[in-house]
């Protein structure tokens, strides 16, 4: 069961979950792609290809570090709006959640850059009285997010 259906109290109910963009995982597919090229060339070269296969296996063993990184912070992250509340946990061993009332919310704010807007990603800061959540990057639908949780 989910962190946040855990929480969950009587009478809420849960109105929008979202999660963190595909697009983290760019920078190990910048890795990835080049290494599988390398291997590509280095088998069907007839020369001596150990040392283009040891820059393949490097490449390819940052990308695996760097994909299976960005999968499982995706994956232990939580995003939702609730009637009463917006809830953001990472982690899996430790634990970092964060709980704002949805009637202590006074602005909610996008950033998006122009990729992120034809990907549908961006960045949103809630501010709320005397205190704010901690910036959510990467955020899949940022404008369906905002939406929920103005609508009260």
């Amino acid at each position: 069961m989910s962190y946040v259906r855990r929480v969950l109290v009587p009478g809420e109910k849960l109105r929008y979950r979202t999660k963190i963009h595909w697009t983290v995982f760019a920078p190990g597919l910048l890795f990835l792609v080049p290494g599988i090229v390398i291997v590509l060339i280095a088998l069907k070269s007839d020369a001596d290809g150990s040392f283009w296969m040891l820059v393949a296996a490097a490449l390819l063993l940052t990308a695996a570090i760097m994909l299976l990184g960005e999968w499982f912070h995706r994956r232990t992250t939580e995003i939702a709006v609730t009637s009463k509340r917006i809830i953001y946990k990472r982690g899996f061993v430790r634990r970092h959640a964060i709980e704002m009332n949805l009637d202590k919310v006074e602005s909610v704010d996008i950033d998006q850059s122009m990729l992120g807007r034809l990907l549908g990603y961006g960045d949103i800061a809630i501010r709320g009285v005397g205190v704010g959540l901690e910036p959510l990057r990467h955020i899949d639908h940022p404008i369906a997010f905002r939406n929920q949780v103005i609508a009260k």
